[in-house]
């Protein structure tokens, strides 16, 4: 004997338990809970999902639906329109089955028959990170049990609308998995209505309400017919901070009898509400915000003075929380991708690992036992990572060394940080820590550093070959150690060797040196920019000439071993030919064949040996690096054998830059003070030590840590390729969708994380990352900032501006915005507009006549190679790629900071 499926009922009341998203849908299941809640909503019921499947089983209609949409193409609007009205029309010819219908006016009997809300309540609606808000139908001033009736068959029908099902298409939410519930409430025949935010949407705050507020009925508003009022609430106390009052020329109103009527007259000199109201929907905001522990879009109304709460769904467009965040402060948050030039979302083992380092460095300064999971400094919301900042800004003696630091690395943030160090909340703490306790956290990693520093001054050369051979035995070393770990929780022991081990001890060589060479630079163009500004002859080189051709740069090494390669095959008349007339993803795949001709086989085979485990965005260990794609390697050997002027060789680019960075001497021509010539002369000294032979090295750090992640990486691959042959994960990447300790207990972390069918290889999913966003966030709600003084309303205004200059010079040229350095076809002298940059994008810089970026400062990577190349550039643009378009014509000057924009892309 079989067991009959168990059947849900067809009608509930609205604060029933038994309500839930698959019963009763979004906007149901969230009245229901507020219902419960004993928060202000109107009285009703809830007609459930059951009772639309009970509709559509009629006559088989839900049969011939599917065939209707089969039959659809999705793409075309019209025939979404189409195929829309057939169905509806449906609807309104297939009767309400009697039982339904009997329940229905029974349950609307028990309300004293009053006019009624109607509204449409999907399965699909209202949820934690898809909002579906006002695809489906609402019917206000319904009166009458024919006029209900009919209205329940229409929001059902309303499922069908060519938006809802367009949205269903592109999301990939299958047609048969959804239904229709409907809410009926008694009519609130409102004074005033409106929306609520318990978050700002427009800024992220979460310690602000912000309220949009119309005369009648709310449904004007949320048509997009009227002007509200706007305001915008400190929730925490109160205060109004921003009110304008709109026009309300619309006003809808219930009329006796049922149905609506509209009135167009301006209301633009009367309120929607009090400054009571306006309080007291604040505090209900704050209370549903609590209630769902989460920022809420309210719906709500008064009437006769009663505040009645209409609908609450989650704000879906804010940008997360860093997870972990500290509660009962202020606290201060900096994107680490804007820092890196990297704006993109990174994978889970990619966060971690870089925690890990940071986790290393906080054991140097004597915070033993620091892991990834408890480190303090990087925090992750959005798919991306966040460092904290409070904690320095609150410090008397890291304040100001941090905010002016950051005026060099990365300028936007630093101004963004400038604007909030008045917050009260931000102020210097008096119960910092004691003297005693800073010496025993400073002193050890002091004395580690202090002979480092000594000897890069005293002996720079010597000093930078030992340096540069330690990191080379590292690297042997943990390659030995990976070699001799066979399994993966060997290989997660060896990540940890890395993180808690190697990096304390390394980071008092690295910091040192390049530290020094860095700051002594620093501290040179601050001292000349005076004298180069005040210079009225025009005869002074710009101070940042020192910077050109630095040695030691392992990025533009990097470039000049590439020009050698192309250099290389150039000498082979047969195999230049081949190269650069091939598809580069077919060259990739001959060379990982081995079947490339000799010379160009040995020579890429040379340079990936060093360089391999580079790659774009390559700072994330997630993502594929050189060795394993080498596509960009030949799509940049390919642009280099393009290359027949000698005068824009890069060798010879690079030459120059050596040339001029001497030319900083003349300076003292111009009759300096005795101040200033003790200060010349000191630098004298200092020069061959701090510019010529370590400033040079900035980029060594990273470059170990991303081949320390190469060999790292290429470890884990081998891993996941056993797996992918054992048929437990679909590509052996799936991996870095772990957190870095996971691999070693692998089969219960696949089943939790995630599975595809029965049946079917498990596939680890990538965890959903937010769009990007500026790069600083304030508070423990989350306020995001972009450059200091702008709203992002002015940020709209695109005009010449100054921003960050980055490299003397000025150059006209036509804009060529790129996102993603592969295949981009950058023609000689264009302008590069782009997000950020890292050493995959370098090769553009050779053909790039300037450069202008979203992020960066003085000393980030496309600010330190553009001026190894002579490029003027101009960086910390805020959303520059999309406020220039390709084929506009622009003038950058580096020198001043300055982008104008000549001609629209159309007058080209």
């Amino acid at each position: 004997m079989t067991t009959a499926p168990h059947r849900t009922k067809t009608l509930l009341p609205l604060n029933s338990p038994d309500a839930s998203l698959a019963t009763v849908g979004g906007k149901g299941n969230n009245l229901a809970r507020l219902a419960r809640g004993h928060f202000p909503v109107p009285g009703g019921f809830l007609l459930t999902t059951q009772a639309y499947d009970d509709f559509v089983a009629q006559d088989n209609l839900s049969e011939w639906i599917a065939d209707q949409i089969r039959a659809t193409s999705t793409d075309d609007p019209d025939a979404l329109e189409a195929t829309s009205a057939a169905i509806r029309q449906r609807f309104r010819q297939t009767p309400v089955p009697e039982d339904i219908a009997a329940a229905v006016c029974r349950a609307y009997a028990e309300l004293n028959a009053p006019p009624v809300a109607v509204r449409s309540s999907a399965t699909a609606e209202d949820l934690p990170d898809m909002s579906f808000a006002g695809q489906q139908d609402t019917y206000l001033n319904v009166l009458g049990e024919d006029a209900l009736l009919d209205a329940v068959r229409n929001c059902w029908g309303s499922l069908w609308t060519a938006r809802a099902i367009g949205y269903r298409s592109r999301n990939h939410i299958d047609h048969d998995q959804v239904s229709l519930a409907v809410v009926v409430q008694k009519m609130v025949q409102s004074d005033a209505s409106g929306v609520l935010f318990t978050a700002n949407p427009l800024n992220g705050s979460r310690m602000q309400t912000v309220i949009d507020a119309t005369l009648g009925l709310g449904e004007a508003l949320v048509s997009g017919l009227v002007e509200p009022d706007h305001y915008v609430v400190e929730t925490a106390s109160g205060e109004i901070l921003d009110r304008h009052l709109g026009e309300k020329a619309t006003v809808i109103r219930g009329v006796d009898g049922g149905g609506t009527q509209t009135e167009q007259r301006t209301h633009a000199d009367r309120p929607a509400l009090t400054d009571a109201q306006i309080r007291d929907l604040v505090i209900l905001g704050r209370r549903v915000a609590n209630f769902y522990d989460a920022p809420q879009d309210i719906e709500w109304a008064f009437a006769d003075g009663v505040l009645y709460l209409l609908q609450a769904r989650p704000i879906t467009s804010l940008y997360p929380i860093p997870e972990g965040a500290p509660e009962g402060r202020l606290n201060v948050y900096t994107s680490f991708g804007a820092i890196q030039g990297m704006l993109d979302p990174m994978t889970p083992l990619g966060q971690d690992m870089i925690r890990g380092f940071f986790a290393g460095g906080a054991i140097l300064f004597g915070y033993p036992g620091t892991t990834v999971e408890t480190q303090g400094v990087l925090f992750s919301a959005g798919g991306r990572l966040w460092g904290k900042l409070d904690p320095l800004i609150r410090n008397g003696f890291s304040r100001n060394l941090f905010t002016k630091a950051l005026e060099v690395v990365e300028p936007s943030t630093g101004q963004a940080i400038a604007s909030i160090l008045d917050d009260p909340r931000l102020a210097v703490q008096r119960d910092r820590p004691s003297p005693k306790t800073i010496v025993q956290h400073l002193l050890p990693p002091a004395r580690a550093m202090l002979p480092v520093i000594v000897d890069g001054l005293r002996r720079p050369e010597e000093s930078r070959l030992r340096f540069q051979a330690h990191l080379e035995e590292t690297l042997r070393s943990i390659q030995d150690r990976v070699d001799r770990a066979p399994t993966l929780a060997g290989w997660v022991a060896v990540v940890e060797y890395v993180f808690y081990e190697l990096v304390p001890r390394l980071l008092p060589l690295l910091v040192p040196r390049v530290g020094v060479g860095v700051a002594m630079l620093n501290r040179w163009l601050a001292l000349t920019n005076p004298i180069f500004r005040a210079d009225q002859t025009g005869t002074l080189p710009n101070p940042l000439e020192i910077t050109r051709g630095l040695p030691h740069n392992v990025t533009t090494e990097m470039d000049l071993t590439l020009w050698t390669v192309a250099t290389v095959i150039r000498q082979d008349a047969a195999a230049a030919k081949q190269i650069l007339e091939g598809d580069a993803a077919q060259l990739a795949a001959s060379y990982q064949a081995g079947t490339l001709p000799y010379v160009a086989q040995a020579a890429v085979a040379a340079f990936l040996d060093r360089y391999g485990a580079r790659g774009l965005a390559e700072i994330d260990f997630g993502r594929t690096r050189w060795r394993e794609n080498p596509v960009q390697v030949f799509q940049m050997v390919q642009n280099y054998l393009r290359i027949e002027d000698e005068n824009m060789a890069p060798d010879v680019i690079f030459g120059r830059g050596c040339c001029r960075r001497s030319g900083y001497r003349t300076i003292r021509a111009a009759r300096p003070t005795a101040t200033q010539w003790r200060t010349h002369r000191a630098h004298d000294s200092l020069d061959g030590a701090a510019c010529a032979l370590l400033a040079g090295l900035r980029e060594s750090p990273k470059f170990f840590i991303i081949r320390t992640m190469g060999i790292l990486r290429e470890a884990l691959l081998k891993h996941g390729d056993k797996l992918v042959a054992d048929g437990v994960l679909e590509q052996p990447d799936d991996l870095v969708f772990l957190q870095v300790s996971e691999p070693a207990n692998l089969p219960p972390v696949i089943a939790e994380i995630g599975v595809l069918d029965h049946g079917a290889p498990r596939r680890l999913r990538p965890r959903k990352a937010s769009p990007p966003d500026p790069p600083l966030a304030v508070g423990r709600w989350s306020r995001f900032l972009r450059r200091a003084g702008q709203s992002r309303r002015r940020q709209r205004r695109w005009s010449p501006a100054h921003w960050q200059p980055r490299f003397p010079g000025v150059v006209e040229g036509t804009v060529h915005v790129v996102f993603d350095p592969h295949g981009a076809n950058l023609k000689p002298g264009e302008i590069l507009v782009c997000p950020g940059t890292d050493p995959a994008w370098t090769p553009l810089f050779l053909a790039a006549g300037g450069l202008v970026m979203e992020v960066g400062g003085l000393m980030t990577h496309g600010s330190v190679v553009a001026r190894e190349y002579g490029i003027p550039a101009v960086v910390g643009v805020d959303r520059v790629t999309e406020r220039l378009k390709t084929g506009q014509r622009v003038r950058v000057d580096g020198s001043t900071g300055r982008v104008e924009v000549l001609s629209a892309a159309a007058d080209q």
